[in-house]
Parts: C-alpha cells; sequence; structure tokens
C-alpha cells in the first residue's frame, strides 16, 4: 500500500531534515505527525516519528538541552504555569516582583530579562508559577520559547498602557506567533468546527501596566478597541498596587483548577497545604490524589463546603468545588 504522502508533508520533512536545533526539529516532527495520511502504510512511519520526538523531548529536559545551553521546558511547579510575554520595556519584571516580590533584573533599557526565568506567585493557599520572557519583537522569536509556550498552562500578555507604539508592536507579536500556530485567546474560545491546522492556543489576560503614568487612560482606552475582544484587559500599577488583587485572582481562575482539602476522620483540617486539582474533578481524584491505593479502597466520603453542606455523604462521582474538603473512608 502506498504511502501517499502529500506536498505539505514533504516540505515539513525538509525543513526537518534542514533543521539545526532540538526546538526546531520538535517543531518540524510535530507537524509531520499532524499532516502523515493516517492509514496502515504509514503506522511504521508514525511509530518512528512519535519515538523520535520523545527522544528528542527527554534531550530538551536535560540541562544543556535545547539552543545554546538553555533547556526548551521549565518544569511545572504550583497551581500552574504561566508565560509572561510582551514587547521590549512593557514592564514585565517589575510586575513580577510586585507579584511574587522575587528579585529579577529589571532596568530602565530593553533586554533586561536575557532567557525565561521562574518564579512563584502566592494566591492565597497555593502558588502559581510565572515564568517571564525576555522581551518579543518581530526578530526575536526563538524557537525554545515558543515551544515553552506551547506547553505552558496560560500567558500574560504585558504592554506599557502609556506608550501609544504598544498596540502595534502586540500586533506585531501576535502575527509572528500565529505564523508559528501559536494564538492567544480569551478564557471560554471555542475553535471554528472542522479546523484542519492544528493550533496552539493559550488562555490569556493582558495586562496593561504602568497604568498610573501620565496618558495611559487613553492607551488603555486603546488597548481595549483592539484587544478587548480576543481577551480581558487589566489595567495595573507596580507603583500604586493598583489592579494587582484582581489580576492575581484572574490569573489563578485562568487556570482553570480548584482546591480541595483532605480531611482525615477525627482531625482537624489543614487549610494551608490544598490540592490542587482540574475544574470538575471528582471524589474520585481527590481519593488518588491522596494516595492511589485509595482509589480501590474508597468506601464514601463526607464533605464540607462553605456554610451549605456540612459532612454530607457522598458518592466517588461527585462533583467538587473550589474550597471542598473532603474526608474519605477506607472500606
Amino acid at each position: 500500500m502506498a504511502a501517499n504522502l502529500t506536498p505539505q508533508y514533504l516540505e515539513a520533512e525538509k525543513r526537518y531534515r534542514e533543521a539545526k536545533t532540538v526546538p526546531e526539529k520538535i517543531e518540524c516532527l510535530e507537524e509531520m505527525l499532524r499532516l502523515i495520511p493516517k492509514h496502515k502504510a504509514t503506522e511504521k512511519m508514525q511509530a518512528q516519528h512519535k519515538a523520535k520526538l520523545a527522544k528528542l523531548r527527554e534531550e530538551a529536559q536535560k540541562p544543556g538541552g535545547g539552543k545554546h545551553g538553555l533547556s526548551i521546558l521549565i518544569e511545572k511547579q504550583g497551581a500552574g504555569q504561566i508565560v509572561l510575554v510582551g514587547p521590549p520595556n512593557a514592564g514585565k519584571s517589575s510586575l513580577v516582583k510586585a507579584l511574587t516580590g522575587a528579585e529579577p533584573e529589571i532596568g530602565d533599557y530593553p533586554f533586561t530579562t536575557r532567557a525565561p526565568a521562574p518564579f512563584m506567585m502566592k494566591f492565597e493557599n497555593v502558588k502559581v508559577q510565572l515564568i517571564d520572557f525576555p522581551p518579543l519583537t518581530a526578530d526575536t522569536l526563538d524557537s525554545a520559547e515558543i515551544e515553552m509556550i506551547k506547553v505552558a498552562d496560560a500567558a500574560l500578555v504585558v504592554a506599557d498602557a502609556a506608550d501609544a507604539d504598544s498596540p502595534g508592536m502586540l500586533e506585531t507579536i501576535f502575527g509572528r506567533l500565529r505564523e508559528k500556530r501559536v494564538e492567544f485567546i480569551r478564557d471560554g474560545f471555542v475553535p471554528p468546527a472542522g479546523e484542519e491546522i492544528r493550533i496552539f492556543r493559550k488562555k490569556s489576560i493582558l495586562a496593561a501596566a504602568k497604568a498610573d503614568r501620565e496618558g495611559a487612560d487613553a492607551g488603555i482606552e486603546t488597548l481595549k478597541f483592539f484587544f478587548e475582544a480576543h481577551f480581558p484587559i487589566l489595567p495595573v500599577s507596580v507603583e500604586t498596587g493598583a489592579g494587582l488583587e484582581e489580576l492575581r485572582r484572574s490569573l489563578f481562575a485562568v487556570l482553570h483548577v480548584i482546591r480541595v482539602h483532605s480531611k482525615i476522620p477525627g482531625k482537624k483540617v489543614e487549610l494551608d497545604s490544598p490540592f490542587v486539582l482540574p475544574r470538575g474533578s471528582d471524589v474520585m481524584r481527590i481519593a488518588s490524589a491522596v494516595h492511589k491505593d485509595f482509589v480501590e479502597k474508597l468506601a464514601y466520603a463526607r464533605l464540607w463546603r462553605g456554610t451549605e453542606i456540612a459532612g454530607l455523604m457522598v458518592n466517588r462521582d461527585f462533583k467538587l468545588e473550589d474550597g471542598d474538603i473532603v474526608e474519605l473512608h477506607l472500606g
């Protein structure tokens, strides 16, 4: 049986052979797997591509993997991973400092941040990982950084509200990312039916930074005019603290996770270290998170939810909400 490889596949295969870096090879292999005809004649080729892709991803995770000694992926920690992207001097690093209390390198000149760096933002009783990216421009998109955006849980786009050039710079960045099949979208976006090309869409928020500066009010309105249909826009100021708490809450919400507390029967619940689970998780999910053996041994659970529910006996498939307390009883 003939493989019947398409011209698009053959072009992707050519780019793979010419690729010089691990991120570029990963991107080409992903595209080859997407484009290859799915039938019996290509099963062996698909398996080979998947094996190569797994090996490259493993190599990328190692120290010094990827490009120029920079690991492509930063291991996810906390409740989720959010990448911070924006043009030069948008105020990303200052915003990271305000949200996390960390001390990233900050300067009044472009490209102060030279490599992606992780920081932890505290939100109530959990932490969210923020990845501060180097500034993005039409000419500085790195394959390793694009790969990191693809695997992150969400994105925080940062723009200087007082800079009249911000909308144009953002549109240039978004255009280049679209060329790499990456788009920033509003939470709840529904992809068009029958879409043939795989697009890596990231739930996003746009932070209009430096909202306290002269000209920022007009800049915020301009940003809303161009981008509010694509994602929410939150004005923030690291100088006055305005908007920072709302931004923290919005960043946690965009991750689509819930915090669930496990209670030992007869003991007081600990509220400072919840389990973080995907939104929509049930009692079985928290049982598995506490201990893998609990899945088989679970007899029933009791649930506390605010002032509404106190010690209610619930089934294994009972859907949990943020802040629930679950007491697991084994049979």
